[in-house]
């Protein structure tokens, strides 16, 4: 045991260099990934992206307790505000930059899924690192996610449709209904069912609490790993150009939550708990609904994998940015943050 848990650290701390290391491996070795998750001959294709998200999803939920749902009734006013400002930003983000950079149908769905998915599983972890309020990040990721299977499959409708009106070269129809089910089937159920089972067996949660850390980083590595895989060819084609948007998809996400927290006047622990959760994306989740709900628009899987590589590291940076920008804060500031907490 105290093997997998100094394993789980050591994942925890170095999980971007990991998942960058997972990706570069998959795209220069064909078939490293392919040959055996999502591959009917292996397991009868038991490992596959949907599983993998459902094993993600449940240990996140494994680590919540009712308890973690106070905050929207203690703090409504800073739930609404961020669940408005993830909903609105990312997607719009999105839908700017596909028509500014002009890309190609399939990549552009995948975008715009990233956009319009809840708030990301490690960002609450870098809110932590940030200095920021934790239960505030920890209830507006929780939120986010129960309203995906209704917002999500509208938001993502709503910007295609702008976007292939826009003079797209590709008509993309979404399947609402078929996300909003597989969005219950594969998020919520599964966050549920480890809710329940640690409610009523926390004293078995609370000893594999420390090795979740590990589960999450081998799920989301095989789920990048697979979508790299099998997208290399025409990921040579599209590359710097996807690279670059998602980056910049990730970026404008932190920097207009911190300016709304800004504008807003909020204490600087629930500002930088806010731009953290609207730049962190369930970007897991968005190469899997690509992969079920596009099955014909193959590199719609491909933005939600790079942005879980590029998440975890832009996600470090702007944690300790934060941590340092509250140290170096004039007294009556920093009085706020330890306050807000």
């Amino acid at each position: 045991m105290n093997i997998l848990k100094n394993t789980a650290k050591f994942v925890t701390r170095y999980m971007a260099a990991i998942v960058i290391a997972v990706t570069v491996f998959a795209y220069l070795v064909d078939n490293s990934f392919t040959s055996w998750v999502a591959n009917p001959g292996f397991l009868n294709g038991f490992i596959n992206t949907s599983h993998l998200l459902m094993l993600i999803m449940f240990g996140m939920g494994l680590t919540l307790k009712l308890s973690d749902f106070k905050v929207v009734f203690s703090q409504p006013g800073d739930i609404l505000t961020g669940e408005a400002a993830q909903y609105l930003i990312m997607p719009l983000a999105g839908l700017v930059l596909c028509r500014l950079f002009n890309l190609p149908a399939e990549l552009a769905v995948g975008v715009i899924l990233v956009g319009c998915c809840p708030g990301g599983t490690s960002s609450n972890v870098m809110t932590f690192i940030a200095g920021g309020d934790v239960a505030l990040s920890v209830g507006m990721t929780a939120v986010s996610t129960i309203l995906a299977p209704f917002l999500t499959p509208l938001l993502c409708t709503a910007c295609v449709k702008l976007y292939t009106g826009m003079g797209a070269e590709q008509a993309v129809q979404v399947d609402a209904m078929g996300m909003f089910v597989q969005i219950i089937q594969i998020v919520i159920l599964p966050i549920a069912l480890g809710l329940i089972v640690n409610r009523f067996f926390s004293n078995i949660t609370q000893k594999i609490g420390e090795i979740l850390p590990l589960i999450s980083c081998i799920g989301i590595c095989l789920i990048v790993g697979y979508v790299i895989d099998a997208n290399s060819a025409k990921l040579f084609a599209n590359g710097f150009v996807i690279i670059f948007v998602v980056v910049l998809h990730n970026i404008i996400g932190y920097l207009l939550g911190f300016l709304i927290g800004t504008v807003l006047k909020m204490p600087p622990a629930k500002r930088n708990a806010i731009s953290i959760e609207v730049g962190m994306q369930n970007s897991g989740m968005a190469s899997t609904l690509a992969a079920s709900c596009f099955p014909s628009l193959a590199l719609a899987t491909v933005p939600g994998a790079i942005f879980s590589a590029w998440h975890n590291i832009s996600g470090a940076i702007a944690a300790n940015l934060m941590r340092q920008a509250a140290t170096n804060a004039p007294k009556e500031e920093k009085t706020e943050h330890t306050t807000a907490k």
